[in-house]
């Protein structure tokens, strides 16, 4: 199958950080179509040449077995392109339509435009396109998410791309799902009988979800002060897994029935209101600690960030799904910059078993779903090994590495989320109702912080966030993972 993907935005950190490396490992596995070209298109003066070389230095800081070798490179690059662009200029978009077109066995089945720009680009790169005429049942267009800065700049640019592409066009992308853990967290539910029949309130004390990371803001320190963890983190990656969690069993793997069901999830959220989120809402800042033994600077000391900045590092928060099969179950979301480690989970706690005939204080069973940096499933159980008094029980775990069980077939988020835009599958794609009802979710929270004076809590690098994060899943009697 031929295809065009172009990249606007190719000489960005996305494109050349994530997106062309994760090409580059579909090509080494043989998966990337044969007859495919790339296409990055910036404001700089560049040869076709000039970019390959830019790019093949960049692929330098590319980690490990990861790295192509020289002559890997150079056949993958003989498929990549570079033309400069003015997004603003509607004859570039003429120009690069020609450009699509000429080809020796004309135009591509398939043409992907990626937007990995600033989102206020999103609306004029859609409008050129479809005034250019590039926007025919053969194109596709990826979104990379933040995806606006609240429900109405959601909206804004939802309407322009519904202007101008059907939304089966429409790629909004978020590489949590394409992540194989994500994937296989359909696979135990739907594909065994073993989980689902538990998959609910009577069987189920709790559910957390923790996306942490040990890594402070970096460069990215006015981005990031626009955006807090609330925006970056909370809205769109961990609401898509816990809709993964607790949807109900959609009627097929087709597309539109996965994302329905995720859709009733984000409607059943129980709202929030100022004085729940007062109650069920923790966010915080770190300050300067230290890290793996080393000392590093607190957010308000970083490069470009305002030494008064009220912008959360850390969000926590518990809420309820308002249906039948998880009524009365807690949900706790938990993200965080600067915390003891990278880590990225959901762990299901099980209830108590209902009568305890065996001696001493009995842990509940626990399903730990890891993304990060390891990805697979552990399930913790109890059993008994033996005394003189009587039977004691210890805890065991069967733990699964997806790494290892299938390291031939294991591909990387963006890897799989490339490929699956260029053959036009869109299952682990956010449709805009989904992702617009997130940002409906979130606004009270939004709300209610611009009227608090007090701001972030303070929390120490290096450990896992405010207090108040601990007391908030304690008052309902549990403890997160590390404080087991």
């Amino acid at each position: 199958m031929s295809f065009d993907l172009v990249f606007f935005g190719g000489t960005g950190d996305l494109t050349w950080r994530k997106l062309m490396p994760a090409l580059f490992q579909a090509f080494r596995h043989g998966k990337l179509p044969a007859g495919g070209r790339i296409l990055s298109v910036a404001r700089d003066e560049q040869s076709d040449a000039q970019y390959r070389t830019w790019l093949h230095e960049r692929f330098r800081d590319v980690e490990g077995a990861k790295r192509p070798t020289d002559e890997e490179f150079e056949r993958f690059a003989a498929a990549v392109f570079y033309r400069r662009m003015d997004l603003s200029q509607p004859e570039h978009y003429t120009h690069l339509k020609e450009w699509l077109q000429n080809r020796p066995e004309g135009p591509a089945g398939t043409v992907v435009f990626y937007l990995a720009t600033s989102p206020h680009l999103f609306t004029q790169i859609c409008e050129q396109l479809g005034a250019a005429g590039l926007n025919h049942e053969r194109v596709r267009v990826v979104l990379e998410k933040p995806l606006g800065h609240d429900l109405e700049s959601a909206q804004a640019i939802n309407q322009v791309v519904r202007s101008v592409f059907n939304e089966s066009q429409a790629f909004r992308i978020d590489h949590y799902l394409g992540k194989p853990s994500v994937q296989n967290l359909m696979a135990l539910r739907f594909g065994n009988a073993l989980f689902e029949p538990l998959w609910r309130r009577e069987s189920i004390a709790n559910i957390q979800i923790t996306l942490a990371e040990g890594l402070g803001v970096g460069t990215r320190g006015p981005f990031y002060d626009r955006t807090g963890a609330l925006r970056d983190m909370i809205q769109n990656h961990a609401l898509q897994l816990l809709t993964m969690v607790a949807m109900e069993p959609p009627s097929s793997s087709d597309a539109d029935a996965i994302r329905d069901e995720k859709l009733k999830v984000l409607r059943a959220l129980k709202p929030f209101t100022p004085e729940s989120v007062a109650r069920d809402v923790v966010r915080g800042q770190y300050r300067a600690g230290h890290v793996e033994g080393k000392a590093v600077r607190g957010y308000t000391d970083e490069s470009q960030v305002p030494p008064d900045s009220p912008t959360e590092t850390f969000v926590a928060l518990r809420t309820e799904i308002q249906n039948w099969r998880w009524a009365g179950v807690p949900f706790y979301l938990r993200t965080g910059k600067r915390l003891a480690a990278r880590d990225a989970q959901i762990v299901v706690n099980f209830r108590q078993v209902p009568h305890a005939i065996f001696p001493g204080k009995q842990r509940a069973n626990r399903l730990i779903i890891k993304l990060q940096p390891e990805d697979g499933l552990e399930l913790q159980l109890l059993a008994a090994k033996g005394s003189a008094h009587g039977e004691n029980l210890a805890p065991v775990s069967l733990d699964l590495d997806f790494d290892k069980a299938f390291a031939a077939d294991r591909v990387g988020a963006y890897e799989r989320l490339l490929l699956d835009a260029i053959a036009g599958r869109l299952n682990l794609f956010v449709r805009s109702d989904e992702q617009e009802q997130a940002w409906r979710w979130v606004e009270p929270i939004l709300d209610a912080w611009s009227r608090d004076t007090e701001g972030p809590r303070p929390y120490a690098a290096g450990s896992w966030g405010p207090a108040a994060a601990s007391a908030l899943v304690a008052r309902d009697g549990f403890t997160w993972p590390e404080e087991v």
